[in-house]
């Protein structure tokens, strides 16, 4: 299991992938990234409303096509949430 440090660098990665046009490879990669980090940051049992927006709003961008709002989510929202204090 990745660190959440490890998580991060992957999320900026992601972004950077979507950035470059390379949707299938990152979205493919995505998923279970997501889940590590879902399991990570609810892993005392306390569902966060905040991490369930971004990961909704993230849903959204993905089946609108629009990979550079999902860039966006990855390298900055998500990215504040995962280094948040729990």
């Amino acid at each position: 299991m990745k660190t959440l440090a490890q998580c991060q660098q992957q999320c900026l990665a992601l972004a950077r992938l979507f950035r470059l046009g390379m949707n299938t490879e990152a979205a493919l990669e995505m998923v279970p990234l997501l889940e590590q980090i879902t399991a990570q940051l609810t892993a005392g049992g306390k569902p966060q409303p905040e991490l369930l927006q971004v990961l909704g709003m993230m849903l959204g961008c993905q089946e609108r096509q629009d990979w550079l709002g999902l860039a966006d989510y990855l390298e900055f929202e998500l990215q504040e949430l995962i280094s948040a204090p729990v």
